[in-house]
């Protein structure tokens, strides 16, 4: 069995496009997913506060116990949670990205972008 972890907005158009590219990419065969509503934001914005520290204790539980090797941090557009400017998304998404490579030096960790043709690209 092989995992990857995806920390991914709560927004339902994005999950499968975000599981699909994991298991095509990554050749995983299940995928994790620790959502919250624009987690991008939060984890940019307040990385010590207490949702950051359930997710990060969620994505120790992937790597810990399923073994996952590949941590994915994904955003998307027209996001109810955190809705600001694409670019400024994608800039939380590097940042959000840095600080899981901190906290879980042993991954991959990547971010993903989602635009309104609901397909995953990395950025």
């Amino acid at each position: 069995m092989s995992f990857g972890t995806v920390v991914n907005c709560m927004d339902g158009r994005v999950q499968g496009c975000v599981a699909d590219y994991m298991k095509s990419e990554y050749g995983v065969k299940y995928v994790d997913t620790i959502t919250e509503a624009g987690p991008v934001k939060l984890i940019a914005e307040d990385s010590e506060g207490d949702k950051v520290v359930s997710i990060l204790e969620k994505i120790g539980i992937s790597v810990n116990c399923h073994k996952s090797e590949v941590i994915t941090v994904a955003a998307h557009v027209d996001c109810a949670g955190n809705p600001v400017d694409d670019d400024v998304q994608k800039g939380q998404v590097k940042k959000s990205v840095e600080f899981i490579k901190s906290k879980f030096g042993q991954c991959e960790v990547i971010g993903l972008w989602i635009g309104d043709d609901w397909k995953a690209e990395k950025i």
